[in-house]
């Protein structure tokens, strides 16, 4: 396999030598008010990975998109920059006897996940594999929804976690991409029947019974999340996911409305039968009314973006603690977006957020660019879920939409998610390979 020049990745890679540690300084001036920037290895080993991860790329002749990786190692700069300036032993976990802190045990999981991108990038060049065998995949991810159901652990009244030991993963984000993948083989199939629907329900057309029944399993699916996790923000990525490739494969904006609709229906329903789904819709809709219970998080959160104004506080001078304890008990999880809003003001916010676009620009990119329906269909999937999610944590944040247990993508603290989320862009970057070597192959491209 002959090694392949990747400048540009490159040279968008180079300015993380010196913002990353410029972060650590700042933030460790900023906590212990002495001109000392503090252990520095952290920040040195979370830039060596990227350029590690860069070479081996290069090493393997890998034509995928040279802009996902300096995007995705830029917003993962951010957040392990403001996950190593919150306490350290308020998170962690210990390995062989040794306690690890917050954002010690984040680099180890970048490491694993940059791992399973690099991987994935060099192994499914071929996507047989995934296009064969999607109603395995879909098999697999049924069986992960009945293991959360039986052996799932509440975590804050959802259902999310399964615990093997001292380890906990989120079964949703595997069930997540396993679900594009499904729905990706089975829109490239059908799409052209799906598209020219031909019975008529009211004024609604819709393709014959037979095969509108794995469109019918996906909305069951997605409402068994809601009963088995009790979260709707899981919910509400599968059935924006689903909808957004549904109404790219066939064009047909009916279908979009009708499973608005019957979302919508569902979600009432969790509504009125789970008190947990209830109170995190109370609390959207009113967090004042118990600002120091179940609304406490929501009311925080609000108060921090407040603090951080346009400009924010400045790196290192948000509000760590309160009384010894996290101002936002899921500050490094759930909330983030907000610590980065205080402390980096509404400009870093949507800095933030720009970054993810680009992000989501270039994945959508290389579905336009794919060689196939399959490998477009599977590329806007997985582009739509890191954006999606992306916009309901920050939406929820912001007190847009209902407060969900999602993660934001490279940022938040947690393995289940950044493993997920590196697996997502090692596939972007095996379609992407795969487009530059037929369009290169043809004499289109280099």
């Amino acid at each position: 396999m002959r090694a392949v020049p990747r400048p540009v990745e490159l040279r968008l890679l180079l300015p993380l030598l010196i913002l990353v540690p410029l972060g650590f300084a700042v933030t460790n001036i900023a906590k212990t008010g002495t001109l000392d920037p503090g252990p520095l290895g952290i920040a040195i080993g979370y830039v060596g990975l990227m350029l590690a991860a860069h070479l081996v790329l290069r090493l393997t002749g890998s034509r995928g998109d040279q802009m996902l990786l300096p995007v995705v190692a830029t917003i993962g700069g951010v957040g392990i920059v403001m996950l190593n300036r919150l306490p350290q032993n308020l998170f962690g976990t210990d390995l062989l006897g040794i306690r690890l802190g917050m954002a010690t045990t984040q680099l180890l999981w970048f490491g694993i996940g940059i791992g399973a991108m690099l991987l994935i990038a060099a192994r499914f060049r071929d996507d047989s594999v995934l296009r064969h065998f999607k109603y395995t995949w879909a098999l697999a991810g049924t069986l992960l929804l009945v293991i959360t159901f039986l052996f799932g652990k509440e975590v804050n009244g959802a259902r999310l976690w399964i615990f093997l030991g001292p380890i906990g993963f989120q079964p949703g984000e595997a069930i997540k991409i396993v679900l594009v993948i499904f729905i990706a083989g089975y829109l490239a199939e059908k799409r052209t029947l799906l598209a020219g629907a031909s019975a008529r329900v009211g004024p609604i057309r819709i393709p014959p019974v037979p095969y509108l029944l794995p469109m019918i399993a996906i909305f069951v699916i997605v409402m068994l999340v809601v009963i088995i996790s009790r979260d709707l923000g899981t919910a509400l990525l599968f059935m924006g996911i689903f909808l957004t490739m549904l109404f790219v494969a066939t064009g047909r904006r009916s279908y979009v409305l009708v499973g608005i609709l019957l979302f919508i229906a569902g979600s009432f329903v969790a509504y009125q039968v789970f008190g947990h789904v209830r109170i995190r819709v109370d609390n959207w809709i009113d967090p004042f009314v118990d600002p120091s219970g179940s609304g406490y998080q929501t009311v925080q959160a609000l108060y921090a973006f407040g603090r951080g104004g346009l400009f924010g506080e400045g790196l290192g001078q948000g509000l760590p603690t309160i009384s010894g304890r996290l101002p936002i008990p899921a500050l490094p999880t759930d909330f983030i977006f907000a610590a980065v809003a205080e402390e980096l003001g509404l400009i870093g916010a949507v800095a933030l957020l720009a970054l993810v676009m680009v992000l989501v620009f270039r994945g959508l990119r290389t579905a336009v660019l794919a060689r196939d329906d399959f490998s477009s269909m599977l590329a806007v999937g997985l582009t739509v879920s890191l954006g999606l999610q992306t916009l309901i944590i920050a939406a929820g944040n912001v007190k847009l939409v209902p407060l969900t247990g999602i993660t934001f993508p490279f940022v938040s603290y947690g393995g289940s998610s950044l493993l997920a989320s590196f697996v997502v862009v090692g596939l972007l970057l095996a379609i992407s390979h795969r487009s530059a070597v037929d369009a290169a192959a043809e004499g289109r491209g280099p």
